[in-house]
């Protein structure tokens, strides 16, 4: 799976014809539209649904009636769907071109893992309770990982097969010590249960305004290396003829899907599948190039989770499904999908 993309798709990397970039940006603005569309679904769907003028009154009017309040709270959680959405399908995106693997996600270099042992340690050893205090945690956790990871993949001498063995490694560890103390612990297992499933659910203005740099530095990081990262999927080689720094793109790399997926995950706790499909269909029409690639799965990795999180609203009225096992549920069969798949076999 580790291996450079065909020559075809290298080809793929230079300039588009201008008929075809006119369509990628008319499709960038018809994703954006249907962004919109389910922002508004996720304000407006719930236990109680709301009138679109009862949603534009409590975004534009709020007078601190019952429905006003009903859409703020829900505004919250969408924002922090939105900026969670999007962090993970930039870092999905990264990965998968500096590991080279179309199938691979933020959970290849252990970052999710890493979130998960030290907010199941924070719990345990420290009495940490309060989803703010789950929040630093999980983000130097994730941290912690992908600085180890990038370290026990070869630092200067990286490559894309050392930094994916050393994440899995790692993974594999931390699985067996977030189990260890879960069921040494039966109350830290009780409050774990919910954080480890991934929700929107507890999203507040708190969190959000705490997760946000990260977000942004994040985003503008990985957009950053649309083109150095454009240079290595042709090859090391051929990117150091074209003059770009292999040691110091794969190190920022690193960084950038750090920040962004240790952010989202220790806002909402580990959501899988998200960075691992969207950026992968996106390359399936707008081609290998990550100038493309980026933005739409900035775009439309939101609309699949926001889209999950009405879903998952729908189907267990009055409760809720939690966004994290609809998005498993959903994710499941598209992976065995795309394994199967005569192209992605290939790369």
């Amino acid at each position: 799976m580790l291996v450079d993309s065909p020559p075809e798709q290298r080809a793929e990397t230079a300039p588009a014809p201008p008929k075809r970039r006119a369509i990628r940006a008319v499709g960038l603005l018809v994703s954006v539209a249907v962004l919109v569309v389910v922002a508004l679904a996720s304000i407006a769907i719930g236990a109680k649904d709301l009138a679109l003028d009862q949603v534009w009154h409590g975004l534009f009017h709020d007078s601190g009636t019952f429905g006003d309040v009903v859409v703020g709270e829900r505004l919250s959680r969408t924002v922090l769907g939105l900026l969670a959405g999007a962090a993970l399908g930039l870092s999905g995106a990264v990965l998968q071109a500096l590991t080279r693997n179309p199938l691979a996600d933020p959970g290849l270099l252990g970052i999710n893992a890493g979130a998960s042992a030290a907010v199941v340690t924070a719990i345990t050893f420290l009495g940490v309770t309060s989803l703010t205090g789950y929040v630093w945690f999980a983000f130097l956790g994730a941290a912690a990982v992908g600085a180890l990871v990038w370290f026990l993949g070869g630092s200067r001498g990286a490559t894309p097969v050392r930094l994916a063995l050393a994440g899995t490694a790692i993974s594999a560890a931390l699985f067996g010590y977030l189990q260890a103390v879960m069921i040494m612990d039966d109350a830290a297992l009780g409050r774990m249960r919910f954080w480890t499933v991934g929700s929107l659910s507890s999203a507040t203005d708190e969190i959000i305004w705490e997760v946000l740099p990260f977000f942004v530095v994040g985003s503008v990081l990985a957009l950053a290396l649309a083109r150095p990262l454009n240079a290595m999927e042709m090859g090391d080689d051929t990117a150091k003829a074209l003059g770009a720094n292999l040691n110091r793109t794969r190190a920022l790399s690193m960084l950038a899907a750090t920040v962004l997926c240790g952010a989202a995950t220790a806002a909402c706790g580990p959501i899988v599948f998200v960075g691992l499909m969207v950026p992968h269909v996106v390359r399936s029409f707008t081609g290998p190039d990550l100038r493309w690639i980026l933005p739409y799965a900035a775009i439309l990795s939101p609309v699949l989770l926001l889209g999950a999180d009405v879903l998952g609203r729908i189907v267990a009225r009055p409760a809720e499904l939690q966004v994290g096992i609809v998005t498993a549920v959903l994710g499941g069969p598209v992976f065995i999908y795309l394994v199967r798949r005569r192209r992605t076999a290939q790369l």
